[in-house]
Formats: structure tokens, sequence, C-alpha cells
């Protein structure tokens, strides 16, 4: 019974709350998850977004993506700070309609497979590659390759996700055989 419930709140999540964005199947979000974006967000199949995470910005999310719980995905130009004589409090916001400052055309993309751990911080404009993972507490203000762990404030890569180029080769063979849309 507790499994019916948590799935009609996921799907009365995706379908009604935030009916305006594109969610994928197979999509949980914990409690106190908050999704905002000033034009679009897109999430693929199998997602799953920890409690007390947000995605306040554009942002695209691939298939098969874990964010951790207290994961923020927020713009990095969200208040127009070089507004003359007016305080930053009261400047323009991306929220805005009439926001023209920058930002407006930045989104995040995260691509498949994916995991960024409890606490990370990613801005937008950052795109972060395939079979990744982001260490709990992390902030990340760049690219981040494929297959590879990022971790740190900034986020560095410190290592590639498999021990092997056999088998990462391996990882993707079989990934593409059973997880890939046809």
């Amino acid at each position: 019974m507790i499994r019916f419930l948590k799935k009609l709140r996921d799907i009365y999540l995706a379908r009604i709350l935030w009916g305006k964005y594109k969610i994928g199947k197979n999509f949980h979000a914990g409690r106190g998850v908050f999704l905002w974006a000033r034009n679009s967000i897109q999430i693929g199949d199998n997602f799953y977004i920890g409690k007390y995470s947000i995605i306040e910005c554009d942002a695209e999310i691939g298939n098969h993506v874990i964010l951790a719980n207290h994961v923020s995905l927020i713009g990095r130009y969200d208040h127009n700070y070089q507004q003359l004589g007016v305080p930053i409090r009261l400047a323009s916001q991306i929220s805005d309609r009439d926001y023209n400052w920058k930002g407006v055309a930045q989104k995040i993309v995260i691509e498949d497979d994916v995991w960024i751990g409890l606490g990370a911080i990613i801005l937008s404009g950052v795109t972060i590659g395939s079979g990744s993972i982001i260490a709990a507490g992390s902030v990340v203000t760049k690219d981040v390759e494929p297959y590879s762990i990022y971790a740190g404030n900034p986020a560095k890569r410190i290592r590639s996700r498999f021990d092997s180029d056999a088998q990462l080769k391996e990882h993707i063979r079989l990934y593409k055989s059973l997880y890939s849309h046809r």
C-alpha cells in the first residue's frame, strides 16, 4: 500500500504540480523537492531526486540519473548584481518577465547515467558528461568529462569512474544493450 501511495504521489508531482515540465517515466521525488525554471526542465526516464533537493534553473537531464538529498541545480546569474543604483535585493531577477541580463539562455545539462552526491551544487551553464559521479558537497562550476569522478569546491576531476578502458568499454556496451532507448 505504501509503495502504491508513493507512486501515486510521484505521478501527481510529475503530471499535475510540475506538469509544465517534461518528465519521463519512473520519476521519483523525495520530500521537500522544489522545481522551477524560467523556460524549461526536461527530465528523462528513471530519474530520482532526493529529499530537499532543488532545480531552480533551466535544465536538461538524461535517463538513469540520481540526485541525492539536498542537491541544488541553480542559476549562476539569478540577480542582476550590476544594476546601477539598485540594492541587489531589489535588482531585477531571472524570474522577472523582462529580465534580460546574463544567464537567460544558460541551462544545466546532465547526461545519462549520472550520480550527484549529497549536498552538491551545480551552477547553470555546466554540462555533466554521461556516466559521471559528483562527490557529496562538491560545487560544479565547469563542465564535467564523461565517466569521471569530480569532487571539491570548485569541483575537479579526481579519477576515472572505471579502473581500465576495458571496463569502460564493457560498461558502455552493456548499458547500450540493456538500457538505451531503441
